[in-house]
């Protein structure tokens, strides 16, 4: 009997460490098409880090604070692949000069779906690539391009990939206006 039992834990402790691997770790610029399934795109030189933090700005009457966050194995299904990666997020409230709340991501009480959030870097122009869900609807959905000026100071770049939305596309009771700035090399503030 205590043959059995002993082959039994042996067999299962053989066959756990043969199926089990561990997860494979690449730079954060690795080409996700290229590494294996569950692989892991980590910031190994800190190239995110400097960015963390809340920064304002203020753009044709409105003021845009933008609250960066870091998120570490971030999941990412991309057609076939599945991969976790090390992102900054971007969280954001936008208020016209009145201090009228226009949209607020952060507290995401109007927008929950709105999904903004680092892609890649360009570390030779100190530069963070995020991907733009866009508004309701996906209008407005794009590249952000956020390049480190200084310790206090960051240059925006937003590249909108479609702007306009059709009624078939989305009723016509939603919010479908582009609050973020459509503008590039406005400098925002860290707080």
């Amino acid at each position: 009997m205590k043959t059995i039992y002993l082959r039994i834990v042996i067999f299962t402790l053989i066959t756990n460490f043969i199926s089990c691997k561990a997860q494979q770790v690449y730079p954060l610029n690795a080409d996700y098409e290229e590494v294996p399934q569950n692989s892991y795109l980590k910031d190994l030189d800190n190239e995110l880090t400097p960015y963390i933090g809340i920064y304002k700005t203020n753009f044709n009457g409105n003021e845009v604070t933008l609250y960066i966050t870091k998120q570490e194995q971030k999941l990412e299904k991309t057609g076939q692949k599945t991969y976790y990666m090390d992102a900054l997020v971007i969280k954001y409230i936008v208020k016209s000069s009145t201090g009228a709340v226009l949209q607020d991501t952060k507290n995401a009480v109007n927008n929950p779906n709105i999904e903004f959030y680092s892609i890649g870097t360009k570390p030779t122009q100190n530069t963070i690539v995020f991907y733009y869900s866009g508004t309701n609807c996906s209008v407005g959905w794009g590249d952000i391009f956020l390049k480190k000026i200084n310790s206090t100071q960051l240059s925006w770049e937003y590249r909108p990939d479609d702007i306009v939305t059709t009624a078939a596309k989305c009723p016509p009771t939603l919010d479908t206006k582009i609050y973020l700035p459509e503008t590039k090399d406005l400098i925002f503030t860290k707080q």
